[in-house]
């Protein structure tokens, strides 16, 4: 899935003079719902690209990494310190003006513990870019598989 359609994005990318981007960035998240009970917060790095899909419009591939933070009580009833995660997504990106955007993306996010399974992720937010090549975004993030794990995400990235 994330493969053809960074393919179909590519096949746009005469339409955008501004030319594909990518960046690394540094994640922080707090759970919320029923996660929140569980976790503390999150952290995390992630990588992503940019492929101009119009004016304005970028389709986006991302991956990364995200460790939450298990809350004391439960360890010391033998919870693990922290579970891992490895979010894999794409989508839209539309810049409105001066570096603000509006993002969608979707796709999986994969447990890295045992039996911890995949979930479906989706992620609409909002961010800025600055022309030097930060890139500041939020974002609510939700992975559905037999209930949902939400969070409010914060990014801070550089972009070349």
């Amino acid at each position: 899935m994330i493969l053809s359609g960074g393919i179909a994005f590519g096949c746009f990318a005469q339409s955008s003079s501004d030319g594909t981007k990518f960046s690394i960035g540094i994640d922080a998240a707090s759970p919320n719902g029923i996660a929140s009970e569980v976790y503390n917060f999150g952290l995390g790095v992630s990588a992503k690209i940019d492929i101009p899909a119009g004016n304005n419009l970028y389709g986006t591939i991302g991956a990364g990494y995200e460790a939450f933070f298990t809350k004391s009580i439960l360890k010391q009833y033998g919870a693990p310190s922290s579970s891992g995660f490895v979010p894999l997504k794409a989508g839209l990106k539309y810049y409105f003006n001066q570096g603000f955007y509006g993002e969608f993306q979707a796709g999986v996010s994969i447990a890295t513990s045992e039996g911890g399974g995949t979930a479906f992720a989706y992620a609409p937010g909002f961010g800025y870019s600055t022309p030097s090549g930060f890139d500041v975004s939020f974002r609510y993030e939700a992975w559905s598989k037999d209930g949902t794990f939400g969070q409010v995400a914060a990014r801070i990235a550089y972009r070349f």
